[in-house]
């Protein structure tokens, strides 16, 4: 039988401090009880089905180099994807690039720890 994703877990320094970045990134809730140790959402009662859970646990080491994964976000309902890279900045994360290849065209972000992730802003332009 195959196997499914229940969570997706990022090693932090400060889990409740990322947890709710992206939590107001993803429009989820943080789960209750969450500390600067441990904090996901997504995770038991508030699971929607729809998405794995995010489990965000502090690690005394801190992040060196690139992402070997990293989330490709879409901003579905929003018709202009400058507004949401606005929000996301706004929101604590950094701009990086902006990409044109293999047929997308997006943006690489880091969110507050510095963790790599991507917006699709669509089909790439000729």
């Amino acid at each position: 039988m195959p196997l499914s994703i229940a969570q997706i877990v990022v090693d932090c320094a400060d889990a409740q401090k990322l947890a709710e970045f992206w939590a107001q990134a993803l429009g989820r809730p943080v789960d209750p009880d969450a500390s600067s140790d441990f904090a996901t959402i997504g995770h038991g009662a508030s699971a929607t089905g729809s998405a794995p859970a995010l489990m965000f646990i502090k690690v005394p080491e801190p992040k060196h180099g690139k992402n070997r994964m990293h989330f490709d976000l879409a901003a579905r309902q929003v018709p202009d994807w400058q507004s949401e890279v606005d929000r996301l900045l706004t929101l604590g994360a950094t701009r990086v690039d902006e990409h044109q290849a293999f047929g997308w065209h997006w943006i690489t972000m880091r969110d507050p720890e510095g963790n790599e992730f991507d917006l699709g802003a669509g089909a790439a332009t000729p």
